[in-house]
């Protein structure tokens, strides 16, 4: 059994620093920090872990995800 992938656990990890704004300021919070942060590669990962359905990531890091999506693709 393979266990949670990176991505998931930092993305987690940073979209619970960012619970107790809104939803859209929490989630471009974190977008923002990964776009910052990350390599490309992890950035890419994440991305398409969301594209497969996004098990195990935080509503938040979903959500800055595809912000991180709609700015990839502009």
């Amino acid at each position: 059994m393979q266990g949670t992938p990176p991505y998931v656990r930092l993305a987690n990890d940073i979209a619970v620093q960012f619970t107790h704004l809104p939803m859209e300021e929490a989630a471009a919070e974190v977008a923002k920090h990964i776009r910052r942060f990350w390599e490309p590669r992890m950035r890419t990962q994440l991305l398409a872990h969301v594209v497969a359905g996004g098990h195990g990531l935080h509503p938040i890091a979903t959500a800055a995800a595809q912000i991180l999506q709609k700015q990839t693709v502009h």
